[in-house]
């Protein structure tokens, strides 16, 4: 005796075959890297971004994503690595050629289809360096068409004034957020990394030579010199005693 199998039980099937065959983990992609390694840990995958309801069954809906991570490090100014200091992006909120489906928004946004729910992510980890002063942003973006196509900034250690406030201590960053945009191509594997404008500081050296007067800026600050030991110092009132011990005698005289 045949037994007929339900509908949605079939749905239900047919519908786990689809999900493993395009959720069956990270996919390698080809990479022609202009970043300086700067963006790293490239993979493709795919994720649900939404579901559709039919009379006896529904479908799901996928997107492809772009995961991976920005990397940078962070230093004093003599070049050695500082632990403990976050780095986070916030995304452009302006209209984004890779985000036109998603209404133009950068961040968690709502994808609206015809008789579906969707929502498509732009996930930034922040990112915090270790004891060598490595850290890492990890990110998912959403491929639109065969690119990805992304602009923000980067902003160093945020909350260093109010951590100053109530820990009495804290980082400020010589540069507090830099922009920069960050572009992928999947059909030739084409990817650059850029932080716009840079901030670089100078200081004016030499006093000018006969009219020329001195350039205009100002220095850096001088390094304190440490204090001297006590016995290395001059004991008070030895100018005095050594003034004292020729006193008697009338020399120049």
């Amino acid at each position: 005796m045949t037994k007929n199998i339900p509908v949605k039980t079939l749905a239900a099937f047919f519908s786990f075959l689809f999900l493993a065959g395009c959720l069956g983990g990270f996919r390698k992609i080809k990479v022609t890297d202009f970043t300086d390694q700067r963006v790293g840990d490239l993979t493709m995958t795919k994720k649900v971004i939404g579901k559709r309801e039919f009379l006896f069954f529904s479908t799901v809906r996928t997107g492809t994503f772009l995961e991976g991570s920005i990397q940078g490090l962070i230093t004093d100014y003599s070049g050695n690595p500082i632990e403990g200091v976050t780095v986070k992006v916030l995304p452009d909120t302006g209209p984004s050629k890779n985000m036109e489906d998603a209404g133009g928004a950068l961040g968690s946004v709502d994808v609206v289809a015809e008789n579906s729910g969707a929502s498509v992510n732009l996930s930034f980890a922040p990112g915090m360096s270790d004891t060598m002063g490595l850290y890492k942003i990890r990110f998912s973006l959403p491929v639109n068409g065969d690119t990805v196509d992304v602009r923000g900034k980067l902003v160093y250690n945020p909350g260093w004034d109010q951590q100053k406030i109530n820990l009495g201590k804290a980082y400020e960053p010589q540069m507090k957020e830099s922009p920069f945009r960050l572009y992928y191509n999947f059909s030739n594997g084409f990817l650059a990394f850029a932080e716009g404008v840079r901030k670089t500081i100078v200081q004016p050296v030499g006093e000018g030579q006969g009219h020329l007067q001195a350039l205009p800026g100002v220095k850096a600050p001088a390094t304190i010199k440490p204090s001297e030991p006590a016995s290395a110092q001059q004991p008070a009132g030895a100018d005095k005693t050594e003034e004292d011990l020729f006193k008697g005698f009338d020399f120049g005289q």
